[in-house]
């Protein structure tokens, strides 16, 4: 039985949506609680970076408390200069010129300031570009691992494709972000304080006002962080639907029907209704946060300005410098800059953590097509297997409709077994529930006596040689092609050669131009070769024969084969399976002749059961369907009475 459905996401989007406070004693939890939340991903962010490599973390903090100090040390220096330049002022209008020793003393400091601020943030920068690759590589190769090992079924559900959507966009670039944002905090929190206390000597309210002004623009800031992240997540769907027009358009795969029947006007057409939808929400809430800020920073102005005029006062009367009006000025915009710098920093980290919500989500899907004992069983292999299904049915996730339906069958050990059905009959659905893909939704399918669940997962996978309908096009060489049919077993030359010839590729390929080292698809080399559809079938099939398993499962095979050439493949799988059990899927029927056993399935069901002179003899869903295909290649008419109970119905084989 399958257990229940997104359980991992489902326990973390609980654990970081905290409901929202009801009345003003629920407030401090709330706060609470969003505070421990926003620290608890800043954590898991810290824990990539540092999966990545630790001397990122450790540049970072050395460079935030450079950078803190720095910009104070600076401050310093402008002051003396200006005092210096003052007293040399006053002292020539008295007639008495002071040396230049004093000057040019401090502007060898401010060159020196200059020349080890651009050099320390050069470098810091060239670092960051680094270590921004390297993390997101780190985290592409989580995310890639991470989809390797999440079942099947995942890929079914549409949340699963949000979360990896979400987790590849914004993971891959926001680690380093936050991360460097996080430091410019400490780096802004020193310099911050050090303008304080220099401030402090002349007022100590100035920076009190500065800090209190700047309340109502961090609480701006963080609403409208959240409503943006809120909005991203929500409207996820049109992003996936851009994507998907665009990809279209670029597919080349597609693009012969695209330009053939005239659907790309209608796929941009999609793609811009689909922007000009997502993209009015976004615009609203940048303009309602603009003009909020606007508002937010006349006032600020007006007040810095009031705090200036101050200063200058103070100048007059003579109880400051001018170099001190440079000092202390620049302390209050400092200051200011600062405590903004802290709003909007601390604003996108939150945001950025919000994100780093769908990687978390995304890493804690949790599989559940795993051994169903502490200790698995391990596969026999190199003989002969009984494969049972007891009362199978199985829905696919998210659905209740029964794809298979108490389904009951039993393939003895050598056995050959064909699936025959109309398409949506359920053929292909079995063969992904015996190779475990997918778990029964009811029932149990048993392997030499013992439940399937009960078996190691990769080495019930290694007992499988399998093609599958929509079999995989690599665009890696021909011979690599072959290879993936048991990749576990290596390039070895000599057999896929021979696997090749017994699938019939050996023809097409010895006229590539450098045989099965040729590249194949052009996705990436200038040189590399477009196959046919029969071509890249023939190089499936001879992946079957490249493999050593107990059971061959072959769905489709030879779907794209003339009918001479799919009776020379099933002529050498003959000789492959030799004492293997062997299921086939095929919609022409003549391969079914070979078989042992043939099911015939309707709409989940297996409404027929025997061998083909049992199933002809029967005259009743196989013979109709074997006896229509026989007239569209002999061109004779068969004799098409039906027995009463079956009364005649078109029936046509896709």
């Amino acid at each position: 039985m399958m257990g229940p459905p997104m359980r991992g996401r489902e326990e973390t989007l609980q654990k970081l949506r905290e409901p929202k406070p009801k009345n003003i004693r629920e407030v401090p939890g709330y706060l609470g609680r969003l505070i421990s939340n926003f620290f608890r991903r800043l954590f898991y962010i810290f824990g990539l970076v540092w999966e990545a490599k630790p001397w990122i973390l450790l540049v970072m903090l050395l460079y935030c408390l450079i950078s803190g100090v720095l910009p104070v040390v600076g401050s310093f220096i402008n002051a003396g200069i200006l005092n210096t330049l003052a007293q040399a002022y006053t002292s020539a209008l008295a007639g008495v010129p002071l040396p230049l020793q004093g000057v040019i003393g401090l502007l060898i400091l401010k060159f020196i300031y200059l020349f080890v601020s651009a050099l320390i943030g050069n470098i810091y920068q060239m670092i960051i570009r680094i270590s921004g690759e390297l993390v997101s590589n780190h985290i592409k190769i989580k995310i890639i691992e991470k989809a390797r090992d999440v079942d099947l079924a995942s890929f079914d559900m549409p949340q699963f494709y949000e979360k990896m959507e979400n987790a590849s966009r914004e993971a891959g670039s926001r680690p380093v972000a936050i991360l460097q944002s996080s430091f410019n905090i400490l780096s802004v929190c020193i310099s911050v304080i050090s303008y304080i206390v220099i401030l402090a000597a002349i007022s100590p309210w100035a920076p009190a006002i500065i800090v209190a002004l700047s309340i109502p623009t961090a609480v701006i800031s963080f609403i409208y962080r959240k409503k943006n992240f809120q909005y991203m997540r929500h409207r996820s769907k049109d992003r996936r639907q851009m994507n998907y027009y665009n990809n279209l358009m670029v597919d080349k795969d597609v693009a012969k029907e695209v330009r053939i029947f005239h659907l790309s006007d209608i796929f941009i057409d999609s793609y811009k209704k689909t922007f000009a939808r997502y993209f009015a929400g976004m615009k609203k809430l940048i303009v309602q946060e603009g003009v909020w800020s606007s508002a937010m920073t006349f006032i600020a102005a007006a007040v810095h300005c009031s705090l200036f005029l101050y200063i200058a006062n103070l100048v007059r009367l003579g109880t400051a410098q001018i170099g001190d009006y440079s000092l202390y000025t620049g302390a209050l915009e400092s200051i200011s800059a600062g405590v903004s710098s802290l709003i909007t920093t601390t604003a996108t980290i939150y945001e950025g953590t919000l994100f780093i919500d769908n990687m978390i989500s995304f890493m804690e899907e949790q599989p559940k097509i795993l051994p169903i004992l502490s200790q698995p069983l391990h596969v026999k292999r190199y003989t002969g297997h009984t494969i049972e299904f007891r009362h199978v049915s199985f829905a696919y996730p998210g659905t209740t409709r029964r794809v298979i339906d108490d389904v009951s069958f039993i393939i003895n050990p050598g056995e050959t077994l064909v699936l025959v059905g109309l398409n949506g009959a359920g053929k292909t659905t079995l063969i992904k529930l015996l190779t475990r893909l997918y778990d029964p939704t009811e029932g149990v399918i048993l392997l030499d006596g013992e439940d399937i669940r009960s078996y190691d997962i990769n080495e019930l996978y290694d007992m499988f040689g399998i093609i599958f309908q929509d079999f995989g096009k690599y665009a890696f060489t021909a011979g690599e092609n072959i290879q993936f049919g048991q990749a576990s077993k290596g390039y070895v030359p000599k057999d896929i050669a021979a696997a090749a010839t017994a699938a019939g590729a050996d023809a097409f390929i010895g006229k590539l131009k450098n045989g099965l080292n040729t590249p194949l698809t052009r996705y990436f080399e200038p040189d590399g070769t477009e196959l046919s559809i029969g071509q890249w079938q023939k190089l499936s099939v001879a992946r079957a024969f490249y493999s050593d398993s107990d059971v061959l499962i072959l769905d489709e095979p030879t779907a794209s084969l003339d009918p001479l050439a799919e009776q020379e493949i099933f002529n050498q799988f003959e000789h492959l399976r030799q004492d293997k059990t062997t299921i086939f899927v095929s919609h022409r029927l003549s391969s079914a002749t070979i078989a042992s056993k043939i099911l015939v399935l309707e709409q989940g069901k297996i409404v027929e059961s025997g061998n083909h002179a049992q199933l002809m003899m029967q005259r009743g869903k196989y013979w109709k369907l074997f006896s229509t295909q026989a007239e569209r290649y002999t061109g004779e008419k068969q004799d098409r009475k039906f027995p009463p109970d079956s009364p005649p119905k078109e029936m046509h084989p896709r």
